[in-house]
């Protein structure tokens, strides 16, 4: 006689899949209303994503549930739900920005909210737990999202854009899944703190095997990360996405996978393991490096863009090497005033698309350099906006960067990484050249030829408040940086940091 398994319903702690359960539900409705009607407006699809985000958001700050979740794979500890505000809150502002005046293919749509929704689901999973397979559903999840609106963007560099990014993701997969193959043959467990009790109670025993499992992890989390050497399909796929769907590849996604990457390495930092940490020392020095020195060279200001979004996160792998409290406070802080600087600059190449194609006004490409020399002259208000975010992405003070990476340096230093603390600066410096050079093209020249540039009107008072939001949150950021730092010290040590 087979014996019926019973499942309580309260150890379940169903209200930790609230959030994600919110979103996905929000997806299945703006579906379903499609079915039913095919003449509603963009906007109607931007209100409820934006309703359901806030609902999400709402789900996220009230939980007062249990840690664990859901037979145990569900991990809300103050990180995750830390994360999980940040993800929601970025998405909510993103989406924003696709209420631009001119009719774009992707955002007459209604698939595309509801792949956003989906999407956006997908990373809090990642960041809400610290089990390989659930983190695994949710990271495909929200990749096979992304790939399809980077492709729905129509454009003649989007589908190869799409194509790369799925080919580069799919091989990421790959990697994490078989990496998560060889920790399960190792422990029996695909769940990091099982693993962590296995590590300290054998003391790595097949450390070899744990080792090449610890190098496809390493592989994964590099190319969702876009660290060197994994960082190839970055540049392509931020130049043929959509500038609003480019600054959201280059803060969202990480912020789910930096929380997946701080879960797994800290099994292995926390047991002083040598090659670990040679390993992620490299990484980290390699991708601040290499990146800032190409985009020197960069006349494209989106492909400069995702060079420096390769450096940043080279800069944030530091704190994940370190491994200490200051160093995971000093992560989420960076990256919190790194976001907003981010929104702040995709939204201003969005808005400014030129009546006429570049090759007019002798422009390589849409977000050529040149498209905004001279941009004082005919829009000051815009220029002094766009000003004060490459100026505060160069990291000057007093504004936001700068904030992030002295808190980051100092963390560095106290950890006793002096020489690593140098690179982080000197690499600072090496980034302020090519985002002052912007500075320099928009105030201090004039286009040779004489040409006045028109640029069509793409946004409205929805996307002006976005915009204007990002900039004084980037020029008053000394004020909210102790706040900040008291939210995400609580959230660091309720996660035993």
């Amino acid at each position: 006689m087979i014996t019926p398994i019973s499942v309580d319903m309260a150890s379940l702690n169903i209200a930790s899949l609230a959030p994600m359960l919110i979103a996905i539900f929000g997806a299945l409705l703006i579906l379903c209303i499609d079915l039913l009607t095919n003449k509603t407006d963009k906007f109607l699809y931007v209100a409820l994503t934006v309703i359901f985000l806030v609902v999400d958001l709402g789900a996220i700050l009230g939980y007062e549930g249990p840690t664990r979740g859901f037979f145990d794979i569900m991990l809300v500890d103050g990180i995750s739900l830390l994360a999980q505000s940040v993800i929601v809150i970025t998405s909510a502002l993103f989406i924003f920005l696709s209420l631009s005046k001119e009719k774009f293919h992707e955002f007459s749509y209604p698939e595309y909210y509801a792949l956003f929704l989906f999407m956006t689901a997908g990373f809090q999973f990642m960041a809400a737990s610290d089990s390989l397979i659930l983190i695994f559903v949710g990271l495909e999840t929200a990749s096979m999202a992304l790939y399809t609106m980077i492709a729905m963007h129509n454009r003649d560099k989007s589908t190869e854009a799409a194509i790369k990014y799925f080919t580069m993701g799919a091989l990421g997969a790959a990697f994490f899944a078989f990496g998560s193959m060889i920790f399960y043959y190792v422990t029996g467990s695909v769940e990091l703190a099982v693993m962590s009790e296995h590590f300290a109670r054998t003391n790595f025993e097949n450390y070899t095997i744990i080792l090449v499992g610890v190098v496809f992890m390493i592989a994964a989390i590099g190319f969702k990360l876009s660290l060197v050497p994994f960082h190839l399909w970055a540049p392509d796929v931020y130049e043929g996405s959509s500038a609003t769907l480019a600054g959201y590849i280059a803060v969202v996604p990480k912020m789910a996978i930096l929380v997946v990457a701080v879960r797994f390495f800290e099994v292995f930092i926390s047991a002083n393991d040598v090659w670990v940490h040679g390993i992620l020392y490299t990484l980290a020095v390699v991708s601040m490096t290499l990146p800032n020195l190409i985009a020197l060279v960069q006349t494209d200001i989106k492909r400069m863009l995702a060079f420096s979004s390769i450096s940043h996160a080279g800069f944030v792998l530091v704190a994940i090497m370190l491994g200490t409290t200051q160093s995971i406070q000093g992560l989420f802080l960076y990256w919190i005033l790194f976001l907003g600087v981010i929104l702040g600059a995709f939204a201003m190449l969005w808005i400014y698309k030129t009546k006429e194609k570049p090759s007019y006004y002798g422009l390589k490409s849409d977000y050529d350099l040149g498209k905004f020399t001279g941009l004082v002259h005919s829009a000051p208000l815009s220029a002094f906006m766009f000003g004060i975010i490459m100026i505060a992405l160069a990291g000057v003070p007093p504004f936001s960067v700068f904030w992030g990476k002295m808190y980051l340096v100092s963390a560095t230093i106290n950890a006793g990484e002096v020489p690593l603390a140098i690179i982080m600066v000197l690499n600072s410096a090496i980034a302020a050249f090519y985002y002052l050079k912007v500075v320099v093209h928009i105030f201090l020249l004039k286009r040779d030829d004489g040409k006045v540039i028109e640029y069509q009107q793409m946004s409205n008072t929805i996307i002006t408040v976005v915009i204007a939001m990002a900039v004084v949150y980037t020029t008053t950021s000394i004020f909210s940086v102790e706040p900040l730092l008291n939210i995400i010290s609580a959230a660091v040590q309720n996660s035993g940091f």
